[in-house]
C-alpha cells in the first residue's frame, strides 16, 4: 500500500458499499482514546518521548499482530498539502495534521481502521463504517485495542477507568458518532428545534468534520458527549436510540414534501443538478449545497441515472485539499472554483 493510494482516491473502500439506512446515514464511526502508562501524555511529553511512542508501536508491528497488515505514516514525512486531503478523507483529525515532530497514523488499506498516534492522546483508534453500523465499529475498535493492550501498558484507574488528556474522554475513552444527512429536516425548518433536545440527551451535533466545523451540505455529526460512568455499550445503544428517531424524522420530513410541495421540491432539485451540471465556477459552499439537493433527488427518485455515492465522493473531491493534489500545487482561491466546476461537470458526464 502506497501514500499515493491513499491520496488519490477521494471515498475509501468502506465509502462506496452500502450499509442500513445509508439513504440517511452516511456513515458511523467509534474512536478509542489511550495512553501508554510510562509516558506523559502528548500534551506535555518531550520530542524524545514522543518519538518512543512511535518506535514502540512500530515494534508491535513487526512482532506479528494484526495490525502488521496496516500502512505506517508519518506526519513529518508528509507535505502539508499531503496532511490536508487526508483530514478531508476523515482519516486523520486536523489536531494531528499540524506541525509535529513525531505524530504519525497507521491505515488499513480499505480505510475502515486509522489509528492516530501522538494526537491529543498517545494512541487514537478510530474505525469507520457504512450506514448505520455502530456496533460493527464498536467491535472493530475493540479487536484493535484488545491486540494492542497485549504489547503496551495503557494508562488506567480502577475508579475512574482509561485517563485521558481531556476530562471529557476519562472512563471509556469512547467517541461514537455518526455522518447524516439531514435535508428534510433543515427544508420543514425542524432542526433547529431538534438539536437543542438532542444536547439535553448529553449528544452533541457538528458539522462535517467535528468540532467547530460547519454543517456543509446538510450534513452532520452526532456523537456522545459522556464517556465516563456508562459502558461502551450503553453509550453506542444510547446514540442508536437517538439516530433512530433522527431517520424517522427525516423520512417524516421527505414523505411530507413529496406530498405538500413536491413539484417545489423536484424544481429545487434540479436546478441544482443544472448548476452542477453546467457551472464554469462555484464556490464550495454552493457546491456542498446543490450536491445535497442531488443527492436528496436520488434518494426520492427524481433522478434515476447518478449513482448516491456521488454525494459521499464529491464532497470530499471539491474541498480545498484534494483539488490542489490533483492540480499538482497551491491554488488561489478563485482557481480553486474554477477547478471545482470542472471537476463536478466531469465527474457528472461520466454517470451518463
Amino acid at each position: 500500500m502506497s501514500l499515493e493510494r491513499f491520496l488519490s482516491q477521494a471515498i475509501s473502500s468502506w465509502m462506496s458499499e452500502d450499509g442500513p439506512d445509508s439513504d440517511i446515514v452516511l456513515s458511523s464511526r467509534v474512536r478509542l482514546a489511550r495512553n501508554l502508562q510510562e509516558y506523559k501524555f502528548p500534551t506535555l511529553a518531550t520530542n524524545e518521548e514522543a518519538a518512543l511512542i512511535i518506535q514502540t508501536l512500530e515494534q508491535v508491528i513487526q512482532d506479528g499482530s494484526p495490525l502488521k497488515s496496516l500502512e505506517l505514516l508519518k506526519m513529518n514525512e508528509l507535505q502539508s498539502l499531503q496532511k490536508r486531503v487526508l483530514v478531508e478523507k476523515h482519516l486523520i483529525s486536523p489536531h494531528l495534521a499540524e506541525d509535529s515532530p513525531h505524530a504519525a497514523v497507521l491505515l488499513s488499506e480499505n480505510e475502515e481502521v486509522s489509528i492516530m498516534i501522538n494526537e491529543e492522546d498517545h494512541i487514537r483508534i478510530q474505525c469507520l463504517f457504512p450506514g448505520l453500523q455502530l456496533v460493527e465499529a464498536l467491535q472493530l475498535a475493540s479487536q484493535m485495542d484488545d491486540y494492542l493492550e497485549q504489547y503496551v501498558r495503557y494508562a488506567f484507574d480502577e475508579k475512574h477507568g482509561y485517563l485521558t488528556s481531556c476530562p471529557t474522554n476519562v472512563g471509556t475513552g469512547l467517541r461514537a458518532s455518526v455522518m447524516m444527512h439531514l435535508p428534510g429536516l433543515i427544508l420543514t425548518q425542524q432542526m433547529n428545534r431538534i438539536i437543542p433536545a438532542i444536547n439535553q440527551l448529553g449528544l452533541v451535533v457538528r458539522g462535517i468534520y467535528g468540532e467547530g466545523s460547519e454543517a456543509l451540505g446538510n450534513i452532520f455529526q452526532i456523537s456522545n458527549q459522556i464517556t465516563l460512568g456508562k459502558s461502551e455499550d450503553d453509550i453506542v445503544s444510547d446514540l442508536i436510540s437517538v439516530v433512530s428517531q433522527l431517520i424517522l424524522s427525516e423520512r417524516n420530513a421527505r414523505e411530507a414534501l413529496a406530498k405538500t410541495s413536491n413539484i417545489q421540491l423536484e424544481d429545487r432539485v434540479f436546478r441544482s443538478l443544472g448548476i452542477l451540471s453546467n457551472c464554469r465556477i462555484i464556490e464550495s459552499k454552493e457546491a456542498a449545497k446543490c450536491l445535497s439537493d442531488v443527492r436528496l433527488g436520488i434518494d426520492m427518485g427524481y433522478i434515476k441515472d447518478i449513482s448516491k455515492n456521488i454525494l459521499n465522493e464529491l464532497m470530499i473531491l471539491t474541498q480545498p485539499g484534494f483539488l490542489q493534489q490533483f492540480a499538482g500545487g497551491a491554488l488561489r482561491p478563485n482557481e480553486r472554483d474554477i477547478r471545482r466546476a470542472t471537476l463536478i461537470r466531469e465527474r457528472l458526464k461520466l454517470e451518463k
